[in-house]
C-alpha cells in the first residue's frame, strides 16, 4: 500500500499545483473517506475518497489533509489515526503520524485528535479556506466551530479565514485533465476490463444465468489485482432495459441479447464499457438492425471528439442518428428534426452520450463554461454511449423489437490530435462479435 517513488513524485506534482492555484493567502482541508457499516460489527469494503486520494495516496480512513502553501513548518500535513496494537491486531495494519511521514511524504503528521487543537495555527493569516461543504457534515461542524472560534479571538492576534471558497471549483478542473500516470492508469484499467468483456461473451450461453457471466467479468478483475469501478450491469433480454439494473439474477435465455456494463479499477482509476451480443451468438434480423443504428449513432458521435469541439457535440451527433434510424425502423414516425425538438426520441433514448471518467466512474469537472458546452481539450477523458432500449409493450412499435435493449459504450481520450479509444479491444461489430462466439 506504499506508494512506489514515482508515484511518490506525482502525488507531490499534484499537491505543488494545487497549492500554486490557492496561493499563499489560501488553505484548504480534504478529508478522506469513513468506514461504513454493512451489517452490525461488518463494514463495506473501504474505498478512499477521490479528492483525499488524489492528492495524498494515503489508504486509510478517517485521515485529514491540509495544505497550506508556502508555511514554513510544512505545507502538507496530516492528520491519521495513531498506532494501536490491539487494533491493528483485529483489523490491519496502521501507518500512524510516523509512516506518514516517511512513506507518503508529509512534511507533519499528527495523530487525529490533535486536528482541532493544531488547526488553528494552520488557519491563523490565512483569508481564503478551500474546502468542500456538505460531502462531510460532521467535517463541516468542526471546521465552522474552529473558524468561528478563531474569528472571535482574532482581534488579539493573526486574521482568521473570511472567506470560504469551495475546494472542487480548483480541484475537479485539475482532476479532469488527466496526467501522463493518470492516462497509463487508465489505459491498463481498460485493457483488463476489455479482457472481462470479451471473457463474457465467450462465455455466454443460453440456460446459464447474469450472475455467473458477472462472475466471469469480476474473476478477471480479481486476477489483476482490480476490483469493479461501480455496480456490473448484466442484463438479458429485457432487462437490458432497465438503465442500472444490477440485480443481475435472471436466466438466460436462447434468442435474447445480453448487455454488460462493466469496468474494473486499478489504483482508483476506473474504465467504463458497455457491448450488447446475443446470448446464442447470431443477431436476429430485428436485433441486428437496431444494433447498426446504435453502432453508427456511436461512430457519428466519435467523429466529434477531438480538440476545440464543443463537447456537447457528441450527443447532438449520436441523437440525430438515432433519431433518423427510429424512423427508417418504424420506431416513430415524422420528420426527425421536429421529433428532436419535442423530444419524442427520449422515449428510446433517454440518456445522455456520454460523462467525463476518471477516478469516479461519473467523474468530476464541469460540463459547461459560460453557460456553454466546453471545448474538449487533450487529456480529458469521456465516454461514448449511445443506446436504443424497446421495453416490452410499448404501443405502436411492433412486437418484434419488444424487449431489445442496446448500449455501446467506449472511454475516449482527447489527444493533440483527435482521441485515442482506450476500449478499442472489445469487438464491436456484428460481424467481430459473432465470429468471436463461435470461435
Amino acid at each position: 500500500m506504499k506508494p512506489t517513488p514515482a508515484q511518490r513524485k506525482e502525488l507531490a506534482a499534484r499537491r505543488s499545483e494545487l497549492m500554486r492555484r490557492i496561493g499563499k493567502n489560501g488553505v484548504a482541508i480534504v478529508p478522506a473517506a469513513h468506514e461504513v457499516i454493512r451489517a452490525r460489527d461488518t463494514h463495506y469494503r473501504f474505498r478512499q475518497n477521490s479528492d483525499f486520494a488524489y492528492l495524498t495516496g494515503f489508504p486509510e480512513p478517517e485521515a485529514i489533509a491540509v495544505f497550506a502553501p508556502g508555511r514554513g513548518d510544512g505545507e502538507f500535513v496530516l492528520f491519521v489515526r495513531p498506532k494501536d496494537k490491539v487494533r491493528e491486531t483485529w483489523d490491519g495494519r496502521r501507518f500512524g503520524a510516523a509512516g506518514a511521514r516517511r512513506a507518503f511524504g508529509a512534511d507533519q503528521a499528527y495523530d487525529l485528535d490533535e486536528f482541532e487543537t493544531r488547526l488553528p495555527s494552520l488557519l491563523s493569516g490565512r483569508e481564503v479556506l478551500h474546502y468542500t461543504l456538505g460531502e462531510f457534515p460532521e467535517m463541516d461542524a468542526r471546521v465552522a466551530r474552529l473558524v468561528r472560534h478563531l474569528r472571535e479571538v482574532s482581534r488579539r492576534g493573526a486574521a482568521a479565514p473570511t472567506t470560504i471558497v469551495a475546494l472542487e471549483t480548483t480541484l475537479h478542473e485539475m482532476r479532469l485533465f488527466k496526467r501522463p500516470a493518470e492516462i497509463e492508469l487508465m489505459r491498463k484499467a481498460a485493457q483488463v476490463s476489455a479482457a472481462a468483456h470479451v471473457r463474457a461473451m465467450r462465455a455466454a450461453k443460453p440456460g446459464k444465468y447474469e450472475w455467473q457471466i458477472a462472475a466471469e467479468i469480476h474473476s478477471e478483475f480479481d486476477a489483476h489485482d482490480m476490483q469493479p469501478g461501480y455496480g456490473s450491469i448484466v442484463g438479458g433480454g429485457e432487462n437490458a432495459c432497465i438503465l442500472h439494473y444490477v440485480e443481475n439474477e435472471a436466466r438466460l435465455r436462447d434468442g435474447d441479447l445480453l448487455l454488460i456494463d462493466a469496468g474494473g479499477e486499478l489504483a482508483g482509476y476506473t474504465a467504463d464499457i458497455t457491448r450488447t451480443f446475443p446470448v446464442n451468438g447470431r443477431f436476429s434480423p430485428e436485433q441486428k438492425a437496431v444494433y447498426e443504428v446504435v453502432l453508427a449513432a456511436q461512430k457519428a458521435a466519435l467523429r466529434q471528439m477531438k480538440p476545440g469541439v464543443s463537447s456537447g457535440r457528441p450527443h447532438e451527433a449520436a441523437t440525430r442518428t438515432l433519431t433518423e434510424g427510429m424512423v427508417e425502423l418504424g420506431l416513430l414516425k415524422g420528420q426527425p428534426d421536429a421529433l428532436i425538438k419535442s423530444e419524442k426520441h427520449r422515449q428510446f433514448y433517454m440518456h445522455g452520450t456520454g460523462h467525463w471518467l476518471g477516478m469516479d466512474v461519473h467523474d468530476v469537472g464541469r460540463y459547461r463554461v459560460d453557460g456553454k458546452p466546453r471545448p474538449f481539450e487533450p487529456g480529458m477523458v469521456m465516454t461514448v454511449e449511445p443506446g436504443l432500449y424497446i421495453a416490452p409493450g410499448t404501443p405502436g412499435v411492433s412486437k418484434r423489437f419488444w424487449g431489445i435493449g442496446i448500449r455501446i459504450e467506449d472511454d475516449v481520450l482527447i489527444t493533440r490530435d483527435g482521441h485515442e479509444i482506450l476500449t478499442g479491444d472489445v469487438p464491436k461489430s456484428v460481424r467481430d462479435i459473432e465470429q468471436l462466439m463461435a470461435a
